[in-house]
């Protein structure tokens, strides 16, 4: 097994504990903050998926790992999505609970 497809292997359970958490937030309460969480989790989702398959070679027109390659800026894109929309919705989440 190669060193990317641990690191993602790894990354795949919390990101599907948030990813399982912020479903359920949607489902219960829709509102904007429940929203953010979601997507900036499924976008985390993406980030996983895309490594696990950069490391087992699957869509090999994507490139994965050369710079200026659509996998390149999927990855990119996601995890900037990712790690701003899932904290701001947890955050909005959370202030509005205090209310």
């Amino acid at each position: 097994m190669n060193r990317t497809l641990l690191k993602a292997l790894l990354a795949f359970v919390p990101v599907l504990l948030g990813l399982s958490f912020s479903v359920g937030l949607v489902l219960r309460r829709r509102t904007t903050a429940a929203f953010l969480q979601f997507f900036g989790a499924a976008c985390l989702m993406v980030v996983v998926l895309a490594h696990i398959c950069e490391a087992l070679g699957l869509f090999p027109s994507m490139r994965w790992g050369v710079e200026d390659s659509p996998g390149h800026y999927l990855d990119l894109f996601s995890a900037i999505l990712g790690l701003t929309l899932y904290p701001l919705g947890l955050l909005t989440y959370l202030f509005q609970a205090r209310r």
